[in-house]
């Protein structure tokens, strides 16, 4: 496994990381012994960089990577956690609580869930609006001192953001949704991350499925899915983005490669300070994601690439407008 070293401060990980999100709900209902099985694949091939949050199915999708580690040595699993979406019984979002009484609050739950007695790398999910970023950064800081937390990142925040929690405490990576039709953060955050030494894991690399080549419009309409309320997969924005997927097939059959693959494969193509999470529910597409560090992109490669899919051709926001509004990092 190729492995990448997230910032200046941060672990050595795997040059392809596993986002477990979907295996608890968010794309409708998954099948909990392949979840299992595939987080176990996962670590048997060298992948150890682990994403999850504690809002994913609320609890569940911790328990789930939980159960599927007591079959490995702890020390395979890096283990990356967000925290602080609030959501009600119903799976609603009802805001952040990003208070350092709520910081411990959430990892002593996480630990538990888990079953382990520390979290790799703890990252508050959103920015808090009331809650200074200082203060948040500055509780889990408090819990790498007690040794229960090794490293903190941020997710979905701004540059000026990023300065102010890094001048309290080394981050070591950023969060945040990068993709050929998702790359608002090379004007201003990306440049702040590198001038910081700060490490970025980029999700969304296949843009909640959209960009994967398998998607079409008869998918993705399971109770509970999600992207049934995402602007890019409603309307005649989703016509447009498929059309963008079909141009980048063009290229990935010219290669040789899959159309999941390819676009993997141009994010990693954006810097060795860029680790992409592959959100795969089942073996045999996290097998399609691992076959994107064997490609190779060229200069012609990449050019091809920006024609086929300009930096602004997407259509919609990448979330509903009051999900966006929630977002540090596009402001």
């Amino acid at each position: 496994m190729q492995t990448r070293k997230l910032g200046n401060t941060g672990p050595t990980v795997s040059a392809l990381g596993l986002g477990a999100m979907g295996m608890s709900g968010m794309y409708g209902p998954s099948d909990r012994a392949e979840s299992l099985a595939t987080i176990d694949v996962a670590l048997e091939a060298g992948i150890t960089l682990i994403d999850t949050g504690d809002f994913y199915g609320m609890g569940h999708n911790e328990m789930l990577i939980g159960e599927a580690l007591k079959g490995h040595k702890r020390d395979q699993a890096i283990l990356s956690v967000k925290f602080g979406a609030q959501r009600d019984p119903s799976g609603g979002w009802i805001g952040f609580d990003g208070r350092p009484a709520a910081v411990k609050t959430s990892l002593a739950y996480t630990l538990q869930r888990l079953g382990v007695d520390h979290i790799d790398i703890y990252r508050p999910a959103r920015l808090d609006p009331v809650v200074p970023i200082e203060d948040t950064v500055g509780a889990i800081a408090d819990m790498v001192k007690a040794g229960y937390v090794r490293h903190i990142g941020l997710s979905e925040v701004g540059a000026e953001t990023i300065r102010k929690a890094a001048a309290v405490h080394p981050i070591v990576d950023l969060q945040i949704e990068y993709s050929l039709i998702s790359r608002s953060l090379e004007d201003k955050i990306l440049p702040v991350l590198r001038e910081l030494g700060v490490g970025m894991t980029a999700y969304g690399v296949l843009s909640r499925g959209l960009i994967s080549g398998h998607w079409d419009k008869s998918k993705g309409q399971e109770k509970g899915d999600y992207r049934a309320h995402t602007p890019r997969f409603q309307g005649d924005n989703v016509d447009r983005n498929l059309a963008l997927v079909e141009a980048l097939r063009t290229i990935a059959a010219a290669k040789g490669v899959s159309v999941a693959q390819i676009a993997i494969a141009w994010v990693a193509a954006q810097g060795d300070d860029i680790v992409p999470l592959v959100g795969a529910r089942t073996r045999s597409r996290l097998t399609e994601s691992l076959g994107a560090l064997d490609v190779t992109l060229s200069a012609d490669d990449l050019a091809a690439i920006e024609r086929a899919v300009p930096r602004d051709a997407a259509a919609g926001t990448r979330y509903a407008e009051a999900q966006m509004a929630h977002l540090d990092s596009e402001r």
